[in-house]
């Protein structure tokens, strides 16, 4: 297989001044990529409890509080990880944008989101309704949360190791 070459625009983002300070600074990267795992902790930790707790675990815990009190707990956990990823991306993108691993954890988050939709415009529009015990169709949401939050942190942890190196192996097999 020929290899191809990033799109001009994640060429263009890697080499602009935000990709240029992110590579050269000795502590901006490092710090950026903390506060990046701390955002995904934060957004994964409140998620999956919340969603474990849909399926039935926690009984003595009402869903509605729970709900009050880590979605808004993901929601910044989302918001710094996402910031935080474009900043780590910014570094090298025409490699990253390549990696197998990375094109992965994209379309996670992309279903992950979809889920999200289609959770809040369904079965979590009734919440108050539910009494103690979450409907069918929010259980559903709830299982492809969590399948979702699981593969995105084995992904996540994939790229770690994935370099580009490893694109260009592929490129040539």
């Amino acid at each position: 297989m020929e290899h191809q070459p990033a799109a001009p625009i994640f060429l263009a983002l890697q080499e602009s001044a935000l990709g240029h300070v992110m590579r050269s600074s000795p502590a901006l990267y490092p710090t950026v990529e903390i506060l990046h795992i701390l955002g995904f902790v934060v957004l994964v930790g409140s998620i999956l409890a919340l969603d474990l707790r849909v399926l039935g675990l926690g009984r003595a815990i009402p869903i509605e509080p729970m709900a009050q009190l880590l979605l808004p707990m993901s929601r910044f956990g989302f918001l710094l990880a996402i910031s935080m990823g474009f900043l780590l991306f910014s570094a090298d993108a025409a490699h990253v944008v390549r990696n197998p691993a990375f094109q992965t954890k994209l379309l996670l988050i992309a279903a992950a989101l979809v889920n999200i939709v289609i959770a809040h415009v369904g079965p979590w529009r009734r919440v108050a309704l539910w009494r103690a015990e979450a409907t069918g169709g929010a259980k559903v949401t709830a299982l492809v949360s969590a399948m979702c939050r699981i593969r995105f942190a084995l992904f996540a942890i994939l790229l770690c190791f994935c370099t580009a190196a490893d694109i260009a192996v592929a490129d040539e097999a």
